[in-house]
């Protein structure tokens, strides 16, 4: 069962409504102004279909041109079609029966449900109330999605099963007034609230000062990172910004998670301010060994890497080489995961099996182990985007851009470039075109900035235009990424 409508309380009865009588319900996406509609419908449409989905409860503006979209895929509800509570019996699930399903975060439609029994769930949250020593005082506050899984598993389904308040903001009003978030925490004192890395730049550069005077943060027990890689810059400018309202640097945390693990992989303690470590940065990016910075090496030289933490009980991690061999403490691998708490599989997609022969998930992302067991995770082995918390798939963006007219078809690269600033990744796009006319190009520009912004809801903030076999390819004739996005850094003086 889909959920496609706005975070308010009727999405959330249909959520646990839909467990309550043996559904598999799934938090979607609204659709947003920035979207096409016509290409979320289908997106949708396809998504439906894929997961042979029984029904999509959406909002009465939404319902009839989703009807139409659907056809005989599957019907479509609002809450005035829904029968009295009394009429469904309720349903006592196995424990191994899937509870919910989580999507991979893409811009096209959401390809992998991640699907999570009840057990997993319940497994999780037991592991990682443990982990942040959560107790019957605490309480929670959230802007997050329930789309993502920090959101649906930290910030509702954990609150709520544990019987903790929870203030629950929309993310869309957050996002437009983030002040918002301090205002509640002064008014209704939470002790936990999780943000993913670019929110802690977002409040520091937007909030103004006379909407925090006089604020006070203090309640926090932690502020918890997650979801994108964590920058130490992004720790320090929150911590500067709001320490006359309390803030301390013992209230910050980070945790690696993921959809395929339930939700947390790993967790610093709470109360401590998590560690960090400055690197040598050729050792790092060159030969892939953390080595200490000495005291006298250059600012510029140096790369400072924020601890993840140790993983929670019921999880195990190791960082192994290109052959699946374990690598010693220090040395950057991929990371694998293997828990109590993981996936089921992947719904309806029996081409895609999440585990090794040894049951081991291969999380695509790069990092090492300390000596003393953290994880630091330093970049992904996969092409994917982290913007603003959101899973990016550029093969999404650069399929949008090579259906323009003007641009060459499958000769287009987008890729991810962090911004300190910013506090994430910004999304840049190179397109061969082969007019020279630059009232041309800045048409080509405009409508590839608009166009993916319709069709996938995230923004463009580098378009370059080059000349027909100006992109880098590999021997097998395809589109190289990381090579394009060396070029393009290179290009720029800008360092990768």
């Amino acid at each position: 069962m889909i959920i496609a409508q706005a975070q308010n309380l009727e999405s959330l009865y249909l959520f646990w409504g839909a467990l309550l009588i043996g559904a598999i319900p799934s938090m979607f996406p609204p659709l947003t102004d920035k979207l096409d509609p016509a290409v979320y419908r289908r997106n949708m449409a396809a998504l439906a279909q894929r997961s042979d989905a029984a029904a999509v409860f959406t909002t009465p503006d939404a319902a009839p041109p989703l009807r139409e979209a659907f056809g005989a895929i599957c019907p479509v509800y609002t809450s005035a079609d829904l029968p009295d509570a009394e009429s469904s019996p309720l349903y006592v699930p196995a424990p191994d029966e899937i509870a919910f399903l989580q999507h991979s975060s893409g811009t096209t439609g959401l390809q992998k449900g991640v699907a999570l029994s009840h057990r997993a769930v319940l497994t999780q949250l037991g592991h990682y109330s443990a982990a942040i020593s959560l107790n019957d005082a605490d309480s929670i506050v959230s802007w997050l999605p329930l789309y993502h899984d920090m959101g649906l598993i930290a910030a509702f389904i954990l609150p709520l099963v544990r019987g903790l308040p929870l203030i629950l903001m929309s993310p869309f009003a957050w996002a437009a007034r983030p002040a918002m978030l301090l205002r509640a925490i002064d008014a209704y004192r939470p002790t936990f609230c999780w943000l993913p890395n670019f929110a802690y730049n977002h409040m520091a550069a937007r909030v103004r000062p006379a909407d925090s005077a006089g604020l006070d943060l203090s309640s926090i027990r932690a502020f918890i990172n997650c979801s994108e890689p964590v920058r130490h810059d992004s720790h320090l400018a929150f911590l500067t910004r709001f320490s006359a309202n309390g803030v301390r640097g013992d209230q910050l945390a980070v945790s690696y998670a993921m959809a395929e693990n339930t939700f947390a992989v790993t967790q610093t303690p709470i109360g401590a301010p998590p560690v960090t470590r400055a690197l040598d940065r050729a050792a790092l990016q060159i030969h892939g060994r953390a080595i200490d910075a000495p005291p006298d090496l250059a600012p510029d030289k140096m790369v400072t890497h924020v601890s993840c933490g140790k993983p929670i009980a019921g999880t195990r991690i190791k960082v192994v080489d290109a052959a699946g061999h374990d690598l010693p403490p220090d040395q950057v691998g991929e990371i694998y995961v293997q828990s109590d708490c993981m996936l089921t599989g992947y719904y309806r997609r029996p081409d895609l099996n999440p585990f090794d022969q040894k049951g081991w998930y291969h999380t695509g992302d790069r990092g090492f182990l300390s000596a003393d067991g953290d994880l630091y995770v330093v970049g992904r082995s996969k092409d994917l985007i982290i913007h603003a918390g959101k899973n990016i798939f550029p093969q999404d963006i650069e399929a949008v851009v090579s259906s323009l007219d003007g641009v060459h078809p499958g000769r287009a690269v987008a890729f991810g470039v962090y911004d300190a600033a910013e506090g994430t990744e910004l999304i840049a796009v190179i397109a061969e075109v082969e007019t020279d006319d630059p009232a041309v190009r800045q048409r080509i520009n405009r409508d590839i900035r608009r166009r993916v912004s319709a069709q996938t809801d995230v923004t463009v903030s580098y378009v370059e235009l080059v000349e027909r076999g100006w992109l880098v390819k590999t021997s097998s004739g395809k589109i190289a990424r990381g090579e394009n996005r060396a070029k393009w850094l290179e290009k720029r003086g800008l360092r990768a």
